[in-house]
């Protein structure tokens, strides 16, 4: 079962596509953070929602929130991936053990091996107070994490 709002965001470090880990209670205190779940990379639907992050970075990574975006793929594939598409934020590797972090978000489908399309906005207290799943065939609406972090005071 997905975590939802109020609950405490699970604390974790991943390594980022240039293998630099990235723990999320660093934030803590300092920025909100969005943690954006998605199933595998180069694949149709996670692109597009990718390539439409990146082309709005700025409404989602500033001096109040960062934004993480987590798969299952290892460093070499996010890597790959950062690099075709143009990717400056991070992409986490939730690769070994497999899927631990989407587990601990009640993300992970254990039938696919995937992530499935989890979102969540950890406070800067570190608190989820948006929390949304998606399928994975299923595309995400942005805007609905725009008017979640302008109910956090976020100017987006």
């Amino acid at each position: 079962m997905a975590l939802s709002v109020g609950d405490e965001a699970p604390d974790f470090t991943l390594n980022d596509q240039t293998r630099t880990p990235v723990t999320l209670s660093d934030f803590r205190g300092s920025k909100h953070v969005l943690l954006v779940f998605y199933p595998l990379a180069f694949s149709g639907v996670c692109t597009g929602e990718l390539c439409t992050l990146r082309d709005s970075i700025d409404s989602f990574r500033s001096d109040e929130v960062e934004t993480l975006a987590i798969s299952v793929d290892s460093s070499a594939a996010t890597a790959a991936f950062a690099a075709k598409e143009g990717y400056a934020f991070p992409l986490l590797s939730d690769f070994w053990p497999h899927g631990a972090v989407a587990e601990q978000y009640g993300v992970f489908d254990s039938r696919s091996g995937l992530a499935l399309r989890g979102t969540f906005l950890a406070d800067k207290q570190g608190v989820i107070s948006f929390a949304e799943t998606n399928a994975i065939p299923d595309a995400r609406d942005q805007q609905r994490w725009r008017s979640a972090l302008a109910e956090l005071g976020v100017a987006v």
